[in-house]
């Protein structure tokens, strides 16, 4: 076995086509938010009260908060000076977060956060993109504007020193710890209002700024930055300009820690009324600094363009050989559609020989992002109600879609949509035992592609939590068969959760890996 660790990087993109397995994971964590093929992180804000780590009778907090706080207490190590430290998930390590041990990084939501958030890291999703991620969709959902997200950040193998400015130093300090960051005293006026219109401050963990609040209705006994703290609005400088504000950093008992006060009132409160008389003004100021604040990386991380969602788009694109059958799966993805039962949808193919074919598409599901201002439409590849699939003739296969919608054609501007049909799971695959799961894989090589080299691909995380594929090569055959030769592997205690993908070499030395994953369990046992 070969372990390759993954530094999720990419060189600044410039056009997004399909397929391009990072951006395609990237986009669809960042569009495909509730609905139809949804991912997970809108769910975890749904309503955008939901606290996880309470139970079902508390109040007062919420995971909307805790992101924003987790995520600036990762940039915050940033120092513009030197490069270090930045948006990199070293917030994950217990010496950075000096969990309980200092005021920084105190009370458990950060851990809240890293528990729900890096459930959607991958191969193609580092935690430091997660951080990004969920309180973006965060604010977008619960009433806040839309922020332009690039992936491409790159954990970190240790922690960063801590650089969280602390509510009881003075304002000198405060702006020299947001210049360190790389922001202006404007900016930190932007980013604390920004940041503290969602959640507040924990009697529990700050007992010397919050007292026991003793509330039936807010149980947590958290002190509220403003009267909406799970909404994304601009609440928190109406009320503070009208001295209404019950910001425990501005009106609390301690005046040490009242270190909103003094942020705020830095600039005569210049900008803290243009954002109470205009919410588009506050709005528009977070959407942009809020976007500097989750790109700033430490030197030498090149992030991605600006993700937009595609207009259309193939999904979960697989292919399995069946005996005398490659069965085409998946579904494909319409942005800014909504459902028509009437829409005629087609899905058009090219094979090796040639030869086009073509099948109408059913209606799968819709999609829904940014709080509903987005609908997608979807449609499977199925050939009838019953089969979940198209069949193909193995010589023949596949090698580009396209699609059209009600006599328009979709190709990616003439580019087609590519399909790789070199390496493909077999269905003659099985187990051989359950107790413990053994078993071989086979996998299906087209003939006459110059395929140097076959492996399985299984994701494991390091000793610090990053993601690392580990190859196993794969036998060839003795002889070659026509339209593929079968490699097989055997599997011996394997896991049965582990999910394997291909990723196989060709001659030329470039390496394709495979968007199909399969357990060992999806395939039935052998046959004695």
């Amino acid at each position: 076995m070969l372990a390759v660790a993954l530094l999720i990087h990419l060189s600044t993109a410039t056009a997004y086509i399909w397929p391009s397995p990072q951006l395609d994971a990237l986009e669809a964590a960042r569009f495909d938010q509730t609905g139809h093929n949804a991912g997970r992180i809108a769910g975890f804000i749904q309503p955008c009260d939901t606290f996880f780590l309470g139970g079902l009778d508390s109040t007062g907090r919420s995971n909307v908060g805790d992101w924003l706080r987790t995520a600036y207490h990762d940039v915050a190590t940033h120092n513009i000076t030197d490069g270090t430290g930045g948006m990199d998930a070293s917030i994950r390590f217990a010496d950075e977060q000096k969990l309980f041990h200092t005021i920084q990084n105190v009370g458990d939501g950060i851990p809240n956060t890293i528990g729900l958030l890096f459930t959607v890291t991958g191969r193609y999703i580092s935690m430091a993109d997660s951080l990004a991620l969920g309180p973006i969709i965060a604010i977008e959902n619960c009433g806040g504007p839309e922020i332009a997200f690039r992936g491409g950040r790159v954990d970190a193998a240790e922690a960063n020193p801590p650089g969280v400015p602390q509510p009881d130093q003075g304002l000198n300090a405060h702006i020299a710890a947001f210049a360190r960051q790389g922001f202006t005293q404007t900016d930190m006026i932007s980013l604390v209002a920004c940041g503290h219109t969602f959640g507040g401050v924990q009697h529990e963990y700050f007992p010397d700024i919050v007292p026991e609040l003793n509330d039936t209705t807010d149980t947590e006994s958290v002190a509220h930055f403003d009267s909406t703290f799970v909404t994304f609005d601009n609440k928190l400088a109406m009320e503070y300009i009208a001295d209404t504000t019950k910001d425990p950093l501005v009106v609390g008992f301690n005046l040490t820690t009242n270190s909103d006060r003094r942020i705020f009132s830095s600039d005569g409160n210049i900008t803290m009324r243009s954002f109470a008389e205009s919410s588009e003004k506050f709005k528009s100021t977070c959407a942009r600094i809020l976007a500097l604040m989750f790109d700033t990386v430490p030197k030498g991380v090149e992030l991605t363009d600006i993700i937009t969602p595609l207009p259309v788009k193939p999904h979960n694109i697989q292919l399995m050989l069946d005996g005398d059958t490659l069965k085409l799966f998946g579904e494909v993805r319409f942005w800014n559609m909504t459902e028509d039962r009437a829409r005629d949808v087609l899905l058009i193919w090219e094979d090796h020989l040639g030869s086009t074919h073509h099948a109408t598409l059913s209606f799968a599901g819709l999609s829904t992002a940014v709080a509903e201002r987005y609908t997608a439409a979807w449609y499977a590849f199925n050939q009838t109600a019953e089969i979940d699939f198209q069949a193909l003739n193995p010589a023949a296969g596949i090698t580009r879609m396209r699609f059209i919608v009600d006599g328009r054609v979709e190709d990616q501007g003439g580019l087609g949509f590519s399909v790789q049909d070199s390496v493909v799971f077999s269905n003659s695959s099985c187990a051989t035992s359950q107790n413990p799961y053994t078993g071989h894989l086979d996998i299906g090589v087209r003939t006459g592609m110059p395929v140097a080299r076959v492996y399985l691909e299984q994701q494991v995380n390091d000793d610090v939590q990053r993601v690392v594929i580990v190859e196993t090569e794969v036998e060839p055959p003795m002889t070659t068969s026509h339209p593929y030769s079968i490699w097989s592997i055997d599997l011996r205690d394997a896991n049965k959760f582990v999910l394997y993908t291909i990723g196989f070499e060709l001659k030329d030395g470039t390496k394709f890996s495979t968007n199909d994953a399969h357990r060992l369990f999806d395939f039935p046992l052998c046959a004695i």
